[in-house]
């Protein structure tokens, strides 16, 4: 292939650059950052990230993350902000500044203006000896040996360092918060992995029909049922009563049309499995999918109090919600 020697050299270089940016940043952490993390924690407003440029860009994402883990936060653009939005600060809100220099005019004036105004001041900067850490009350470290492109310009690993370490910001203040996986998904409800965290079976069965036999039910009425509920089984109960004695599937009527010479006397509790596989109706509906996976099975007898018959659960519920 043409240029692939370039091609994954190239890459190949680019991705180590930024690993070792990243095995190097993990020595830094040290008191400040926890201290930063504290006075995160402690305050009562918003985290307000800014930076331009490319760290502009981070600072979206980490106040993306911030949001979605429990810690308000705001983005606010540097140059936007010393052209009035700096008002979008209130005083009991934080300040985090992302610039790789910490010497870009706009975030200079930005400093001088938080500190005007009485907020505490975070920097994260790639060097203690630049004006913007100067002005911080805090300062988290990036340093980097060099970009990871060919040309040493391009925002590349700083920008690595910067995203890392505010996802570790992020999930230190979850930790400290107690952030649970039920927190999560309030913040994530229209997505596949906040449906992981909230969905129940009991979101799901109520919407199929309720197919049901008793185990005197003639092929006949066994088939009616299966035909009309249209959910490929029915449960089958005991005699006038709601406990689940088995069930039958498609595969169990083929089986029996192709081994049973006398149709017309068979009778459900015949045909049935026993011991289907159950599912109380409170349980997470992602945990019903994995044991539809494990027994490879279409369906699942829900069931509730005292194990009593509910209804049918059927992969394709599961597959509307997108977690499959």
């Amino acid at each position: 292939m043409k240029n692939a020697s370039l091609i994954l050299g190239v890459a190949r270089k680019t991705l180590e650059i930024e690993a070792n940016t990243l095995r190097d940043l993990v020595g830094t952490l040290d008191e400040s950052f926890v201290a930063c993390v504290n006075t995160i924690h402690a305050g009562s407003g918003r985290v307000v990230v800014t930076g331009i440029g490319k760290t502009a860009l981070v600072a979206k994402k980490i106040v993306a993350t911030l949001n979605s883990t429990g810690t308000p936060a705001l983005f606010l653009h540097a140059a936007d902000a010393i052209h009035g939005d700096i008002g979008m600060v209130q005083p009991e809100d934080i300040v985090l500044c992302l610039s790789k220099s910490g010497e870009t005019a706009e975030v200079k004036m930005l400093a001088l203006l938080v500190r005007q105004a009485g907020n505490p001041l975070i920097a994260m900067v790639s060097r203690k000896d630049c004006s913007l850490a100067h002005q911080a009350d805090h300062v988290l470290l990036t340093p980097i040996s060099r970009e990871a492109d060919p040309n040493d310009l391009a925002p590349t690993a700083s920008t690595t360092a910067q995203m890392a370490l505010g996802d570790a910001l992020a999930t230190s203040l979850l930790a400290l918060r107690g952030f649970t996986p039920g927190d999560f998904a309030r913040f994530h409800p229209g997505g596949s992995l906040g449906k992981q965290l909230y969905l129940r079976v009991s979101d799901l069965y109520p919407n199929n029909e309720k197919p049901s036999v008793t185990t005197e039910s003639p092929l006949r009425e066994i088939l009616l049922e299966m035909t009309s509920k249209r959910l490929g089984a029915t449960a089958v109960l005991e005699p006038g009563t709601n406990k689940l004695a088995g069930i039958i599937t498609d595969g169990d009527l083929r089986r029996m049309l192709t081994g049973n010479p006398h149709l017309e006397t068979v009778t459900a509790g015949e045909i049935m499995t026993l011991n289907p596989k159950k599912i109380h109706k409170s349980t997470l509906a992602i945990k019903a999918m994995e044991l539809l996976r494990a027994n490879n099975i279409s369906q699942l007898v829900v069931v509730g109090k005292e194990e009593k018959y509910l209804g049918i659960l059927h992969v394709h519920d599961l597959i509307r919600e997108g977690l499959v």
